[in-house]
């Protein structure tokens, strides 16, 4: 069954309450003091089977001013307008707030409703369809039906009812395979479940015994139970009004604006680039100004800051901005907004998400031409914007929490993109031909300034890029080779000059004669015959080649003193000895029997074994 979402609008006291009821026979005033006053304070929820094929769930919003902002919690994420006019009040301040706000979240269709018909002539209707049809004119409701009723006579029920199909007929279901999200518009408590709360399913579906997370607070729930206009249900699908049964949290840590969505999927943020539509009734807009901010169920106060260095917004126009909200909030690119003026609180603008990344933006950009991009129905582009714009590329996870695109959405979008895959890492191809060539010339650049060692460290030629990216770039790098944790030129061979080889002859040899009563380090390369800087890198060649074999920072030994230190413990397999007994053994003094009975224990030469070792 196809689940259409109808939202009503319209003027305080101009029947949309009651129109619900005469087409549902639901009567979606649930609070006593709604009853009491006789007006619509918050949302209201009914439904209708229209068709065997189509289920409208209306939501029925408050008209009165002072309600406007639970008029905008239930207006997100419907289909089809029912637009409200009383036929003997005509059109009224909250008449043309509420289509300011239809128009500004870009709600594709609508009807119009002439209530009250029973209160006029045939006159008097006539002039009041004329008034709505200048106030709609090259509008979304442009064209609409306009349907004269009488919810107290029955009087055009059922040419509304027709209508309501043929509208219904032309939405284009929601999108049950996106990401689950469900912005909270009621939570409340039952006796014997427990906390349950409510919203209108705007994408993706949701299943009894799933995990779920509460955005922005971020806690992981479990839910309990679902139920999709009023009865129990399996499975609730985007589009659907829904309830959601949730374990181990009271009705008070849960608030209308907050959101249920898939664990780990999104990021509440702060920042929003937008591009934003002022009213042309609305007063300039100064760079920098308060507003309440309403996007899903969420009322949040925020600044609007001008992107493209004007000053103001006039009335009527239409500018690139960065919102910055008080509060975090699971937003996602796509998503409409609105805006209110601090004071007065009245309707002034609204418009559509581009980029929630909070990009710093330099004095040379151009934040118009960027956001564009991301604003852009191209999601190959948009992929690939945000994938440059980070010097070493992003994951997957973090290009579907940014731009609301499923993992597949933008695998898809970036094999269209000139991008490289590393798994689930994507990098800009141009950026990896770049570095990999710095990389290439680094290495040539250590080579000529380090002739006499291998290569250079990995980690140097690392910078802040992930292991994995380096790894990439090295395997496509057919100049270097990767050997262990340096990084060489093929072609890079260690080739030493005539008096670095007699170095290389002394070095060696002062280690080779001291058998394990060795010199001390710095001693012997003074007297290598270079400079201390070759003397170092003649010592690593040695070291490399294991011609030496260091022990401790300031310890070397011959590797044929160690062998022969090792044979001769072999000999004495499982025996128990104490340091004295070792300093016996080899005729060494403590200095060198300490850091060399620790070396043969990391070599499992030896075990400690309290104040005594073991042979192994």
């Amino acid at each position: 069954m196809k689940n259409i979402v109808v939202g009503t609008a319209g003027h305080i006291d101009h029947g949309k309450t009651a129109l619900v009821k005469a087409l549902t026979g639901i009567d979606a005033d649930r609070l006593a003091e709604e009853k009491r006053r006789g007006i619509t304070i918050d949302l209201g929820f009914a439904h209708l089977d229209l068709t065997p094929d189509i289920r409208l769930g209306f939501v029925d919003v408050p008209g009165h001013e002072r309600f406007v902002k639970n008029m905008l919690a239930g207006v997100g994420g419907i289909d089809l307008v029912l637009f409200v006019v009383a036929a003997d009040e005509s059109i009224k301040p909250q008449t043309r707030e509420h289509f300011d706000i239809c128009r500004l979240l870009g709600i594709p269709r609508g009807i119009v409703a002439l209530t009250k018909c029973d209160l006029v002539d045939r006159d008097i209707l006539e002039l009041v369809r004329m008034e709505v049809e200048e106030l709609v004119a090259g509008s979304f409701l442009a064209g609409a039906p306009i349907v004269p009723v009488s919810s107290v006579t029955g009087a055009g029920l059922d040419d509304l009812r027709g209508e309501l199909a043929r509208a219904a007929s032309a939405v284009p279901e929601k999108n049950a395979g996106g990401h689950f999200r469900l912005p909270i518009d009621r939570v409340f408590s039952i006796r014997g479940f427990g906390t349950v709360a409510t919203g209108t399913l705007i994408s993706g579906s949701v299943t009894r015994d799933q995990e779920v997370e509460l955005y922005p607070a971020g806690r992981r729930l479990r839910v309990r139970g679902v139920q999709v206009h009023g009865s129990a249900s399996d499975r609730a699908r985007a589009g659907q009004r829904t309830a959601v049964n949730l374990a181990d949290i009271e009705p008070a840590e849960i608030a209308r604006g907050d959101m249920l969505g898939e664990p780990g999927r999104f990021h509440p943020v702060t920042h929003l680039d937008a591009r934003l539509d002022l009213l042309p009734s609305a007063k300039p807009l100064k760079h920098r100004a308060p507003v309440h901010f309403h996007a899903g169920t969420a009322e949040i106060e925020a600044e609007v800051r001008l992107l493209e260095g004007r000053s103001a917004l006039q009335p009527g126009a239409s500018a690139w901005v960065r919102i910055v909200l008080r509060r975090p909030a699971p937003i996602l690119p796509g998503d409409r907004f609105i805006v209110r003026m601090f004071s007065p609180v009245i309707t002034i603008g609204g418009g559509v998400i581009a980029d929630i990344g909070g990009h710093r933006y330099r004095a040379s950009d151009d934040p118009a031409a960027r956001l564009a991009v991301l604003a852009s129905p191209d999601s190959a582009a948009r992929v690939a914007l945000l994938v440059r714009e980070q010097e070493f590329g992003m994951s997957l996870a973090d290009l579907v929490a940014r731009t609301g695109l499923t993992a597949r959405e933008v695998a898809a979008a970036a094999a269209k993109a000139p991008l490289a895959a590393i798994g689930e890492w994507y990098v800009d191809r141009a950026w990896m031909q770049s570095a990999r060539q710095r990389m290439v010339e680094a290495v040539r650049e250590f080579h000529r300034k380090n002739p006499l060692l291998p290569g250079i460290p990995r980690q140097e030629l690392r910078g802040g890029a992930p292991q994995f990216v380096l790894d990439a770039l090295l395997a496509e790098a057919k100049d270097l080779a990767a050997e262990g944790e340096i990084v060489r030129a093929r072609t890079h061979r260690v080739v030493l000059r005539e008096d670095e080889e007699q170095a290389r002859a002394k070095i060696e040899g002062a280690f080779e004669r001291a058998g394990l009563a060795v010199p001390a380090l710095a001693e012997v390369l003074a007297q290598s015959g270079v400079e201390p800087a070759r003397a170092r890198s003649i010592l690593q060649i040695l070291l490399r080649e294991r011609r030496l074999v260091r022990v401790s920072d300031d310890l070397v030994f011959h590797h044929a003193a160690i062998a022969q230190l090792k044979e001769s413990l072999a000999a004495r397999k499982g025996q128990r000895f104490a340091v004295p007994d070792f300093k016996e053994w080899t005729g060494i003094s403590r200095k060198y029997a300490i850091p060399l009975l620790e070396f043969l224990d990391r070599e499992r030469v030896t075990r400690r074994d309290a104040d005594q070792r073991v042979v192994l």
